[in-house]
């Protein structure tokens, strides 16, 4: 198992985006060939995609989000102008700044 490094978008949002036996995501286990929910940690900013999962919803920034659906880390990337670095699970589309 590794970490994946932060993601960071075109606009400078960034967030940890996980999956792993020890994360909240789907499968829960290590090295799946594609994950269909994931874990996110520590947005730098509060994003209305991602709120919903938030475990603690009074520190959007300080918290972790579970069992994200893959496709919503797709939109994230989307609306923040498309990934610039960082690293996604597999399953998960790497949505580059154009």
């Amino acid at each position: 198992m590794t970490d994946n490094k932060r993601i960071e978008c075109a606009d400078g949002f960034s967030m940890s985006v996980q999956a792993s036996s020890f994360n909240y995501c789907e499968p829960r286990i290590n090295n799946a060939k594609a994950y269909t929910a994931v874990e996110v940690g520590f947005p730098n900013s509060y994003e209305s995609i991602l709120a919903p999962f938030a475990e603690d919803m009074e520190d959007y920034t300080g918290t972790v989000y579970g069992f994200v659906p893959s496709q919503l880390i797709v939109d994230v990337c989307a609306k923040h102008g498309g990934v610039v670095a960082g690293e996604l699970p597999p399953g998960v589309i790497y949505l580059k700044k154009v």
